[in-house]
């Protein structure tokens, strides 16, 4: 809707990551030349399917699509030209609202379905119907990204974490985390702890 903009991003596939993650922290540049940096969160979205970007692009016979989002930016460099066929590939839209980010926020992630701040290293989002928000769960998985073996929270959801043993990790904020983020496709065991 014309004129609710947060903001605009000089680089699409910026945008799309962020489509992507569902929430994530902007650098605004005001008129006046000054800077502040904001928290967007997911608030809802057009409900169409997803469509994993990364296959579309094994589709169109690129061969390098990792490191993620790197590979796909360099495509875009060369194929200036089908920027629009990429993005419009992932029919699915997110729309972000944006959330105040004080200094003690600022070290917490956007709050998650469940309602509370996600921590980083702690935070999971699952299928809710699987797993209730709130449940204590231990996460085992050992892969090229990450070796994570500890106690986590289901804390949050995602449209494409669909079944008992599938769980998005919150790696956090930053490019550390984003770099984490975009490589961990691993796969995994959850223990869930309920009392008796």
């Amino acid at each position: 809707m014309q004129g609710r903009e947060i903001a605009w991003l000089a680089d699409p596939i910026d945008a799309l990551v962020l489509h992507i993650q569902g929430s994530g922290r902007l650098s605004i540049s005001e008129p006046d030349g000054s800077q502040r940096i904001v928290r967007v969160a997911f608030a809802g979205s057009n409900d169409q399917p997803y469509r994993s970007v990364n296959q579309w692009l094994l589709e169109q016979g690129v061969s390098k699509i990792n490191p993620w989002p790197d590979a796909t930016k360099a495509w875009v460099r060369e194929n200036p030209q089908r920027v629009q066929q990429l993005l419009w590939s992932n029919p699915r839209y997110i729309f972000f609202r944006e959330e105040a980010l004080s200094d003690f926020d600022a070290g917490f992630g956007p709050k998650g379905a469940q309602g509370v701040a996600l921590t980083p290293g702690r935070s999971i989002a699952v299928d809710r119907d699987s797993i209730p928000y709130g449940t204590p769960v231990w996460l085992a998985s050992r892969g090229g990204a990450a070796n994570l073996q500890k106690l986590v929270f289901a804390q949050d959801t995602g449209s494409a974490i669909v079944g008992g043993v599938r769980a998005d990790y919150f790696a956090g904020t930053g490019q550390q985390a984003g770099e984490m983020a975009a490589r961990v496709n691993q796969p995994l065991r959850l223990w869930v702890l309920w009392p008796k």
